[in-house]
């Protein structure tokens, strides 16, 4: 099985609070609840625009965030 990778995340306060009550209320922990989230995004994505496909391609730090 292959390794977890590790993603460090920066939220402010309140969102980190609304995405804990989150997890509560769904009975998860708050990774639990990101990864279920990053998921139902990615599904979202896949159906508008096609399969994504996996690259292991180091990120680039120069990327600009997209909206």
């Amino acid at each position: 099985m292959e390794k977890a990778k590790h993603l460090g995340l920066r939220i402010d306060s309140e969102t980190h609070k609304k995405l804990k009550s989150l997890a509560e209320f769904d009975g998860r922990s708050m990774n639990g609840e990101v990864l279920y989230l990053v998921r139902q995004a990615i599904s979202r994505h896949e159906q508008t625009y096609g399969i994504l496909t996996s690259h292991e391609e180091p990120c680039d730090s120069n990327d600009k965030e997209r909206p």
